[in-house]
């Protein structure tokens, strides 16, 4: 019962819609009216607070950390309720009942989930890997896959366990499937590093 329970409360504390509500309460804006129109931290930023999209990331990052951690740790939950735990978070700030069931792209909070179960490990090797895709890839969602494929060197480095590789593969499913405008088209060098190894060919 306890496992259902922390399902539930999983995927509401995911479904929270930080950016919305920081952005009209702090810069009086809906911050889906900038960038890619979804709500999350980067449109935060983009709305032109570098202190709310920061808050932002940190709280859409909290809120997959805490209860993943909490119901991993704390209350040693394993097997498919573990899986269900770590999975709903990220849906539920992809489909949010606070906006319709019309939320983001789920990244800040998949990252969460890592910091949940593994606290440093793979969670530092994502954030390295997307950083290392954004600044030599684009469009942007192959940083994404980038930084999947880094989580699934470390697992199988460092954390051979079935239960992380399950949710590894679920959360890869969720964002290539949040990320699929960006998959439709084939990674490309940016273009500063395609100019200094591919001089006149951009």
């Amino acid at each position: 019962m306890l496992s259902f329970i922390w399902i539930f409360i999983t995927f509401f504390s995911g479904s929270l819609p930080f950016s919305v509500w920081l952005g009209k309460l702090f810069l009086g804006l809906d911050v889906r009216r900038f960038g890619d129109g979804n709500p999350g931290a980067a449109n935060a930023f983009k709305a032109g607070s570098k202190l709310v999209g920061l808050l932002v990331l940190l709280l859409d990052v909290s809120k997959a950390a805490a209860p993943v951690g909490l119901a991993y740790f704390n209350l040693g939950i394993r097997g498919a309720p573990m899986f269900l735990i770590a999975i709903v978070p990220i849906l539920g700030h992809i489909f949010s009942p606070f906006l319709h069931f019309r939320g983001g792209k789920g990244l800040a909070t998949a990252l969460g989930v890592w910091i949940g179960l593994t606290i440093w490990k793979a969670s530092l090797v994502a954030v390295i890997t997307v950083g290392v895709g954004i600044a030599f890839l684009t469009p942007p969602g192959w940083a994404v896959i980038l930084s999947l494929g880094g989580i699934l060197i470390s697992l199988v480095l460092w954390m051979p366990d079935p239960l992380l590789f399950f949710v590894l593969a679920g959360e890869t499913l969720i964002l290539a499937w949040t990320q699929r405008a960006d998959l439709k088209h084939p990674p490309r060098l940016r273009p500063w590093l395609a100019n200094l190894f591919l001089p006149g060919k951009n």
